[in-house]
Parts: structure tokens; sequence; C-alpha cells
């Protein structure tokens, strides 16, 4: 069936029902079954998207921020190579997260802006992405989709949920596009369908037999158990959400299967590659939130261009102390960063969604948790946003010794995408001229 049942939206109301008499009141989901035709459509002509990009090594300060600010400032030599695209970015400085430092320590915090990443018992926090999809439901197959690039999946993630767990990056250009494209056999799709409703029926076993349980117990461990109750009604949710979207067709797409790039070495082709997997993500409404994570901490020596190799790891690299070889090094990377980045805001130019360019629905955030990875800094944040119908144009400079929260960037974003709130994480309100 084409499209969520009203059926099996009745299932679900009796079960939120008993979830709220046990003293937890739990939202659904936006489905666009619980919407009339009227809210669908206006969704249809102008869904926002957000694009997330973080090179957890940043770039070299200086030839990337601007000397001047506002509107008639100087491209710096880093951003002139996005000349064609002036008015359609904002470039920031003086950003940070209050109380993330530590290095390297912060690369899991620039969508969190989680304090204290080197305390001991350090937890971290919702990311922006998660946070953006709980606000918004699932109206796309996925509700975002974690993408890195030469990335420790163990250990490094833009993507974190609400109760602090990595959620590992995908790294596979062709695995991604078989979850994106490639639709099972009817025999294959029945069985990941019998599969999700025999894990629902578990759950409501499970529930059931924990409500008759619950009748002897005191107020702290009811509470303990409207929690569970609540975990419970979640994941029924997300389980009912997937059966649906296993009836759905996957789109169609023009592209090829992709081939993925194994070789770490191969640093700005496989950049190159995930950036046109999130695209073709964005442009098929797959989802309207991607992060990508370029962990360039664990690149080992890579191509610099045909001719050349890098004389040492990325990691090392960063570590410069002005040495003038690594220099030129890190200035030659940074620059075909930018080329990936002009790109990437040609192709959404290029892209067209009821009359108006992709570029103006999505949100394209480029930046680091770290402002200078030669001193370790975590202040001053290299912090660009482009496109998604703001106004833009201009170099937006706070005070470098205050550092204004990152978070309040973060909050004008979601308000942009239409979600109703006015703080996320360390922000202490938006930024004003968006």
């Amino acid at each position: 069936m084409s499209e969520f049942s009203p059926v099996s939206l009745r299932r679900l109301i009796p079960r939120r029902t008993v979830l709220r008499g046990a003293g937890v009141a739990l939202g659904l989901p936006l489905l666009d079954c619980m919407r009339g035709r009227t809210a669908r459509a206006a969704d249809a002509v102008a869904p926002g998207r957000m694009l997330l990009i973080s090179n957890n090594l940043g770039v070299l300060p200086k030839p990337f921020f601007p000397t001047a600010t506002g509107p008639d400032y100087e491209l710096s030599p880093y951003l002139s190579g996005l000349t064609d695209f002036r008015r359609d970015f904002t470039v920031f400085s003086g950003l940070s997260h209050p109380g993330v430092v530590g290095g390297h320590s912060t690369e899991n915090c620039f969508l969190t802006g989680a304090r204290g990443p080197t305390r001991s018992g350090f937890r971290n926090q919702i990311s922006l992405d998660q946070f953006a999809a709980e606000k918004l439901g699932q109206v796309t197959r996925f509700p975002t989709l974690n993408l890195g690039v030469n990335i420790d999946k163990a250990n490094r993630s833009l993507s974190w949920t609400r109760d602090g767990v990595l959620l590992p990056a995908e790294d596979s250009a062709t695995a991604l596009y078989h979850r994106m494209f490639l639709q099972g056999d009817a025999a294959s799709v029945a069985r990941q369908k019998q599969r999700l409703e025999e894990q629902g029926s578990i759950l409501d076993a499970v529930r059931d037999e924990t409500r008759e349980f619950s009748r002897s117990l005191g107020r702290d461990d009811q509470q303990r158990l409207d929690q569970y109750f609540t975990s419970v009604r979640e994941l029924e949710e997300r389980l009912q959400i997937a059966l649906q979207w296993e009836s759905r067709p996957k789109p169609v797409t023009s592209q090829p299967l992709p081939t993925d790039i194994s070789d770490r070495k191969l640093f700005i082709p496989k950049f190159r590659l995930m950036l046109s997997m999130a695209r073709l993500a964005l442009e098929t409404d797959s989802t309207r939130l991607v992060t990508l994570m370029v962990d360039a901490f664990a690149t080992p020596v890579f191509k610099l261009n045909d001719e050349r190799d890098s004389t040492d790891g990325y990691h090392n690299l960063s570590h410069h102390g002005q040495a003038e070889d690594k220099v030129r090094q890190l200035e030659e990377v940074d620059q075909q960063q930018m080329t990936l980045l002009r790109e990437l805001l040609q192709s959404l130019a290029e892209s067209k969604e009821g009359g108006q360019r992709l570029l103006d629905r999505t949100m394209v955030l480029y930046g680091s948790n770290m402002g200078d990875s030669n001193t370790h800094d975590n202040t001053n944040l290299p912090i660009l946003l482009a496109g998604g119908g703001l106004k833009h144009g201009r170099h937006m400079a706070f005070p470098r010794d205050q550092n204004t929260p990152l978070c309040n960037l973060y909050v004008t974003m979601l308000q942009q995408l239409g979600i109703e709130t006015d703080r996320f994480s360390s922000s202490m309100g938006t930024l004003t001229g968006l």
C-alpha cells in the first residue's frame, strides 16, 4: 500500500492511552495519515533539509577567516573558490561550544554541545540531527542518515541519541545505495515484514506482563516502570513505521551503483563520493537530515594529488608547528575540500524541486570542533552555513574572547526547519539577522 493505513493508527491510539493512564504522556511522531491533505501538500512543496559536515581536524584558521565583517567583506583565500555562491552562504567567526574543551576529545560533541568531554564519567547528549528528527517525526524512509569518511566507526560519530549513545556512521557508498534504492523481491520484503511484526508482538507481550506486575510496586519503582513503558512504546512506534515503509516502493534513480573506495589514502575521492551520496539522498527525499563526519584524525598518509602523497598522516600534519612544508600540504588539502564544497553547492543549485533550487531548501553546515588543531584550540570554530532560504552573503563576527555559543546557530537552524524551540544544548538564544 502506498499510504499509511488508518487501521494501524487505530491500533496505536489505545496503546498510547494505556501509557497515559500509567502516568506517561507519549506523543506519536507526525505521520502522513495524521495530517490533512493541505498539510501534506504544503510539506511536499517546501520541505526543509539539513546536511551537516564536520572535519574533526578543521582547517588552517588564517586563510579561512575573512579579515573584514558584514556584507562587503573580502573573501578569504579559502572562500575565494566559492565566489559564485557568495550570496548563498554566511561565514561565522567567534563561535564555540562553552565548556567543550580538551582538544581531540571534542570531536563527538560538534553537534551535541555536551560539556566536559574529558571528565570522568562523561556522557554525551542528543545531537542536532536526532533532535530535529524527534521533532519532525518520520516523514521520509530514513529519519536521518549518518555518514562517514575514513571514520573510526566504533569511537566517533556526529550522531548521538537522547541517551548519549553513539550511532555508527555508514562509510560504504555501495551499502547506502542498496538501502536507499534496491527493492528486495516479494519474498524478502515479506520476510522483513514478518520479522517486524514478530518484534512488535514480542513487545506487546512484554508490556502486558509488566503492567500486571506493576500493580504491587511502590511509587519509585512505578516511575521506573513508566520510563520503561515509554521506551517500549517508542520502539513499538518505530517498528510500526518501519513496517509501513517496507510496503512502499523505494525511489528510482538514474545514478548507477557506486563502487566503494577502500583505500584510505584516497581521502579526497572518498569525501567526494560520500558527498554525492548525501546529495542523492536529499534529492530523492530518502531523508531530509544527513550528517557526515570526515575523520581526518584517522586518515593516514594520503594523496595530495596524482603525483604526490602527503609526507605524514593528517593528524601529524595538523600539528605543523608553523613548518612551511606541512603548512603548504594542509593548505592544499584544505583548498581541495573547499572545491568539494563548491561542487556540492553547485549540484544542489542545479537540482530543482517545485520550481526552486534544492539549495534553497537545504541548509548546508560545514565546520569543525577544532578552531586550531596545531594548538588543540576548541574556540573560534570555522563555521560556514549555506542555503536553506536564509539571508546570506555576510561574515558574521562575534567577539573572539567571548565565543558565542554555536548552539545559538543550531536553534536558528531548527526554527528554519519549522521546529518550535528556543533552546538546544548550551544555546542562549538565536543568531539574529539570518
